[in-house]
């Protein structure tokens, strides 16, 4: 009896695993299943040709990054901003688990760190500044699957201003030149410059370092190609290569500006990694969206769409930069950017407002026209023409330029060709130059008019000029004449033999 016992559970061990198979077969396929979609979700686009970003190995976080909402959108026509729910954590958190950079204690990421901690008053307002921008930058890296640490590159170019705006002409929180801007489909006209436009500028600087990942296989020579340009960072690897020298961002010859980019970087990412280490303290971020992205279709004056939102001028400003104008175009699809808390109130006013929602509108002039011939035609105020174009006196409009004017009950929201398309050229006023110029000529032979000492005293000086003026001309003609015998032979010895 006691020896069948292991005969017994042997026996039931076999039938317990034939029942079990097919199950088990079936747990492989859907493991293996699984392991397949995890290694098709870590093949990125913009990796193709290019060294494999270090989090791509990491499945759950290319899933995650897959699947993260972009800001919200809402279209206030057709729905409402009431549904909209968002998670609640530390986004500081979330930004440092992205970080892919080496850290790095190299004299220049030490001197930029040192410079930071001396200043804490500019880290806060830095940082505070941030807080407004920084869930959707954040959520656009992650969405891309690229290094978190380009989250935080607005911090060295702009300090998060979306209005910063250089002695070079570059614009806006990424600082975009404006030919790049418009080479990556950045608006720049009357109406709104699109560098400055939280949205789009972001997406363009994320598409714009992607490319040049792909062109240089390497971020610390992509970002610099960011600071200094491509074709910059591409000769100076040729001359390295010509001398056989390493081509690394270390090792390029490069202006200081651009020596000093990625350690400014670096020295932002020791920063939130441990700010109390270095004395100083972040703002706290809650990992939700800090905006939601309102369209509508109507025109509408900036001051009372602050209004709506409950919110002052500089508040509203700084949340959309891009707006020129006093008026918001509904022709050309505007994203007007609204704290979560703001857009509800948004919505509710411009639904229940029954008023004119706009008090300018735009006109394309199809001649040459000044300030005052324009508003004398259109009975509309010419000072305020001149203040709202930014048009100064003694300047006219060519043709072809859009101009803003105040509406009245006649006119109609702007058209969509005018709203994306509207610029303004100025010249002088001709005439006015001309005029100015007469003035001044009758004012100098007014004072001409002197009396017979003073017309004496002329004639005098200019007996004096005239004998300056024939002396100089004798002595001209000195020295235009051919040199003498002597002088030839002065000048054939001073001849090397």
């Amino acid at each position: 009896m006691l020896e069948m016992l292991p005969i017994k559970k042997l026996l039931q061990k076999e039938c317990l695993t034939v029942l079990l198979k097919p199950w088990m077969r079936l747990g492989s396929m859907i493991m293996l299943t699984l392991t397949l979609t995890a290694c098709a979700s870590t093949n990125s686009d913009w990796l193709s040709g290019a060294n494999q970003d270090p989090r791509a190995s990491d499945a759950s976080k290319v899933s995650q990054s897959r699947n993260a909402a972009r800001a919200p959108r809402v279209n206030l026509d057709k729905d409402s901003v009431g549904n909209l729910n968002a998670p609640y954590s530390d986004l500081w958190d979330r930004i440092r688990e992205g970080f892919v950079f080496s850290d790095s204690d190299s004299p220049l990421v030490i001197k930029h760190v040192r410079y930071y901690s001396e200043r804490p008053d500019y880290v806060d307002r830095m940082m505070s500044r941030s807080s407004r921008y920084l869930f959707y930058i954040v959520e656009e890296v992650e969405r891309r699957n690229m290094p978190m640490e380009l989250a935080l590159l607005p911090f060295i170019e702009s300090a998060f201003n979306p209005e910063a705006f250089s002695r070079a002409k570059a614009s806006g929180m990424w600082q975009f030149m404006p030919a790049t801007g418009k080479h990556f489909q950045l608006s720049q006209n009357v109406f709104r410059d699109e560098r400055r436009d939280v949205i789009q500028s972001t997406d363009a600087a994320l598409d714009y370092l992607q490319r040049l990942y792909k062109m240089f296989g390497d971020w610390e020579l992509a970002l610099a190609a960011y600071n200094w340009g491509e074709g910059n960072v591409s000769k100076a690897i040729k001359r390295n290569q010509a001398k056989r020298l390493p081509t690394d961002y270390k090792s390029l010859k490069m202006p200081d500006e651009t020596r000093n980019y990625v350690p400014k970087l670096l020295a932002i990412k020791k920063i939130v990694s441990d700010p109390k280490a270095y004395g100083l303290n972040l703002p706290v971020l809650e990992n939700h969206p800090y905006f939601v992205i309102v369209t509508t279709s109507k025109d509408i004056d900036v001051e009372l769409a602050a209004e709506f939102a409950r919110m002052t001028l500089p508040e509203f400003k700084a949340m959309n930069p891009s707006f020129n104008k006093p008026v918001i175009l509904g022709a050309s699809e505007p994203q007007i950017l609204l704290p979560f808390g703001r857009a509800e109130s948004f919505e509710e006013n411009l639904k229940s407002f029954e008023g004119p929602l706009a008090t300018w509108t735009a006109v394309k002039l199809g001649s040459r026209e000044t300030v005052d011939n324009l508003a004398q035609r259109l009975n509309v105020d010419a000072n305020q023409v001149r203040e709202v174009n930014a048009i100064p006196r003694g300047m006219r409009i060519k043709p072809g330029s859009t101009v803003i004017i105040p509406k009245n009950e006649i006119n109609s929201d702007v058209p969509m060709y005018l709203a994306n398309s509207g610029s303004l050229m100025l010249e002088k006023d001709i005439k006015k130059v001309a005029n100015a110029n007469g003035a001044k000529t009758t004012n100098t032979n007014t004072k001409a008019k002197n009396p017979k000492n003073n017309n004496n005293t002329a004639k005098k000086s200019n007996t004096n000029s005239n004998q300056k003026k024939t002396t100089e001309k004798s002595d001209t003609q000195k020295s235009n004449k051919k040199p003498s015998s002597e002088a030839k032979v002065a000048q054939n010895s001073k001849k090397p033999e």
